[in-house]
């Protein structure tokens, strides 16, 4: 017995209080008792001893024994547990092997047939009736259960067949070194780990099914012999069939002649691990080497592989390990390690809890290209990606959504017009800066999409794709659109239609690795139609080639710098709660970039802005106002605080602030005394004047003059009929190009609105007459800026 153990096994007999119900007699360390002879539980024990020659009932020790339970003795099994063979192993103990493959035990016991877990119970009342059971508490034990039906297990020790990985552990890890994993941590942390301490690999399994395992062994005098090919096997046996199958049964019947004594030789019963089969890829998909050398020397090492993180210990190392045997090299240049799918929230998927996804599924719901852009744009590719069906949708409508609109766009106007693009040329020369924007844009994109996908960036390339879609959608599509609906054909109008048509094409070459369907489909309209030499797919298209000459990397950053501008003038409007179809005055814009008229003219444009006024001078847009900072101004000028508090409440903020700018410091004269205040003795609080808002960041500050007068207000009220009447042709179901008859009853002011901008209204909406007073056809009631009104339209 353990001596801490004493009480907690001993303690519960003692009646009374203070009296222990044991007495210690000795006491002993472990190692004192070790290889001390005891007399075992079972005699049927003895007889398999007795067959190895070996000892067996002895004390032996080990570290793993707790106090936490029991009585601080373990039995040992070599033959079930982890623990009890490498101990077992360290004393020399005999393997003992008392349970059948069935998980029953054998015949040498009193329990032969009886399944283990049955037997307990009568073990437990046979050592009960023999007077050698104290106690039989119950303990939870950590058992290893089967990730498929989630039964327990049991520890089974086999004989097997090993490769001893153990004698090239120094190459494994040399030729790991010179693989480009992604990311560099599992290769120079999991997986190097993983060979650091790498085990013999048993590669037998008995099973049925599998690859045979290629070893005979003569029965006779025990020579072994593995046969490398059907040609050598036909030549050492006399019954091998000329189609000779190699699966089981049909290699079980094979015999060939032992080389050492004559006898016949037979195939041992084990199949090979199946991970054998695939770390045997690389050269058995040829054949090789019997025949196909050439193409795989070629094809070998690979230039890039994938598969999710639970393969380090799978494929990356079944591949690794029989290449290093083979060849003494990688087999693969370039790893990317996937992580593991989730569901949506955060845990693993699995039949059995409910929450998996099957993926056929998910493919008909949202679609091929949809699923597969969400796992390249949600997260690096090595990390766990939850996946569930809203975001899925919300990625998809981000990008393939813009790209199919500004597709169906094209479309749209160029069947209109039947344009065809073969009768035209890209005119660099020509183009308008939208277009060289566009152009530029789109060949700095394939660049970085390349360099990005050279170096296996999967995150890095979806989101430049995903930008400069966003970017084509609604910027240049946005801001070109009157070109296309221009009459005639004008070579502008075929500039805007040759530049979107090449950068769509161009684009989806490259976007075809990531989103096959779409960009096929486009592909097939776009080209295909017009062009029958073209190839036949845009897969057998070659990589876009990169128009150096095309990329204007000052014009990529000047629009970038625009766009900043207008999505912060956005911001002023919403802040002001002023719709963008109400023309406003003016915008002050403070920026460390120039901004010439030209694009002066697009911000206008974008922001329904009268006029741009590019400015240094931003604090007469502001109300400052100041406080003494105590903690500064206080231990120099305690007696004056009151009086600084004073006069600071009364100055004239801006004044102050434009002082406090140009000097860093303001003077004040308080009692014929000069005092001096740095900016860090005030407390500096400002607000925007009304009327104006304003949004900053580090390079650009934008103040809005929301100040309307109203002949701006009138004119806002022309946008929203206009836009109200553009709505309406389309609930109607009227095509683009359709006249119309508008008419409108019910208000005064939107009459008088409709009267004084007749030819504005119906040239903007493609209207015959604007009839007032009636409503026929396409009928609807709106609310303009609170002026209720019913309109109607009506085909010509």
């Amino acid at each position: 017995m353990a001596e801490a153990l004493l009480e907690q096994v001993f303690g519960k007999l003692s009646g009374k209080v203070d009296q222990k119900p044991y007495e210690i007699l000795k006491k002993y360390k472990g190692t004192d008792l070790e290889y001390k002879e005891y007399e075992p539980l079972y005699a049927c024990v003895e007889g398999a001893v007795a067959k190895q020659k070996k000892k067996a009932f002895f004390v032996i020790c080990d570290n793993y024994v707790t106090m936490t339970d029991g009585t601080g003795i373990v039995h040992i099994a070599p033959a079930f547990g982890e623990d009890d063979s490498r101990v077992g192993k360290n004393y020399g103990l005999p393997f003992v092997q008392f349970v059948d493959e069935q998980g029953n035990m054998t015949e040498e016991t009193p329990y032969g047939g009886i399944f283990v877990k049955k037997a307990n119970s009568l073990v437990l009342a046979d050592l009960d009736k023999e007077g050698k059971l104290f106690e039989a508490p119950e303990f939870e034990h950590e058992y290893p259960h089967c990730w498929r039906c989630d039964t327990p297990l049991i520890y089974y020790a086999r004989e097997s067949w090993f490769i001893k990985m153990t004698a090239v552990k120094e190459d494994l890890i040399r030729n790991n070194d010179t693989i480009n994993w992604i990311p560099e941590s599992i290769g120079k942390g999991r997986f190097r780990d993983w060979l650091e301490n790498v085990q013999d690999w048993g590669i037998s399994r008995n099973r049925y099914w599998g690859t045979p395992l290629n070893i005979w062994i003569c029965a006779d005098c025990g020579h072994m012999h593995s046969v490398g090919s059907i040609e050598e096997l036909k030549s050492m046996s006399v019954n091998c069939p000329d189609d000779i199958d190699l699966h089981r049964p049909y290699i079980d019947v094979v015999t060939i002649k032992c080389l050492e004594c004559g006898k016949e030789m037979h195939r041992v019963p084990e199949v090979i691990d199946c991970w054998f089969d695939s770390g045997s890829m690389p050269f058995a998909q040829h054949h090789y080497p019997f025949e196909n050398k050439q193409l795989f020397e070629k094809q070998f090492p690979a230039q890039f592989i994938s598969e999710a993180v639970d393969q380090t210990r799978g494929w990356f190392y079944s591949l690794l390990a029989i290449s290093t045997l083979l060849f003494n090299k990688a087999p693969y240049e370039n790893v990317i390690v996937l992580g593991h799918v989730q569901d949506e929230n955060g845990q693993k998927m699995s039949k059995s809890k409910g929450n998996a996804v099957e993926s056929f599924d998910a493919l008909e719901t949202y679609g091929a290209d949809a699923v597969r852009w969400y796992f390249y744009v949600n997260s690096a590719p090595w990390l766990p990606n939850r996946f569930y069906g809203k975001t899925v949708t919300e990625y998809s409508r981000k990008f393939l959504g813009k790209l199919w609109n500004t597709y169906a766009f094209f479309t749209l106007y160029a069947n209109i017009d039947q344009f065809d693009p073969t009768h035209y040329q890209l005119d660099y020369e020509k183009l308008s800066v939208m277009d060289k924007w566009l152009l530029s844009r789109l060949y700095s994109t394939i660049h970085e999409a390349d360099s990005d996908l050279s170096n296996y960036k999967i995150l890095e390339t979806a989101r430049a794709l995903e930008a400069f879609v966003d970017d084509m959608s609604n910027w240049y599509v946005r801001r070109s659109r009157d070109r296309f609906w221009a009459t005639g054909m004008g070579q502008d109008k075929i500039n805007a239609y040759m530049t979107l048509y090449t950068t769509l094409v161009e684009f989806c070459k490259m976007a075809a690795l990531m989103i096959p369907f779409m960009t096929e489909d486009i592909y097939q309209n776009l080209v295909k139609t017009v062009d029958p030499f073209a190839p036949e797919s845009i897969h057998l298209c070659d990589y876009p080639k990169v128009e150096k000459r095309w990329i204007d990397k000052q014009l990529e950053e000047d629009m970038g710098h625009l766009m900043e501008i207008v999505v912060m003038g956005r911001a002023c409007r919403n802040k002001a709660n002023i719709k963008n179809r109400q023309p406003i005055a003016k915008m002050y814009v403070k920026s460390s970039f120039p901004l010439s008229e030209f694009y002066k003219t697009i911000v206008a444009e974008e922001l329904n802005i009268k006029e741009i006024e590019c400015t240094d001078r931003i604090s007469g847009f502001f109300i400052y106002t100041f406080k003494p900072q105590l903690k500064t101004v206080g231990p120099k000028f305690g007696k004056l605080i009151k009086e600084i508090r004073n006069v600071l409440g009364n100055v004239d903020g801006n004044a102050v602030m434009d002082q406090i700018c140009a000097n860093g410091k303001l003077k004040l004269v308080i009692n014929e005394e000069e005092i001096i205040l740095f900016e860090e003795d005030l407390l500096i609080e400002s607000s925007q004047k009304k009327g104006y808002f304003t949004e900053s960041d580090q390079k650009i500050t934008v103040i809005l003059d929301t100040n309307l007068t109203p002949e701006l207000i009138e004119e806002g009220f022309v946008r929203e009929i206009i836009s109200k009447i553009q709505t309406m042709r389309k609930e109607a179901g009227f095509q683009v190009m359709d006249k119309i008859y508008v008419f409108a009853k019910g208000n005064e002011t939107i009459a008088k609105i409709l009267k004084e901008h007749d030819r504005e209204i119906r040239s903007a909406v493609l209207a015959d007459q604007i009839l007032l007073g009636e409503t026929k056809g396409y009928e609807k009631k709106w609310n303009i800026n609170s002026e209720k009104v019913t309109m109607a339209v009506e085909k010509v």
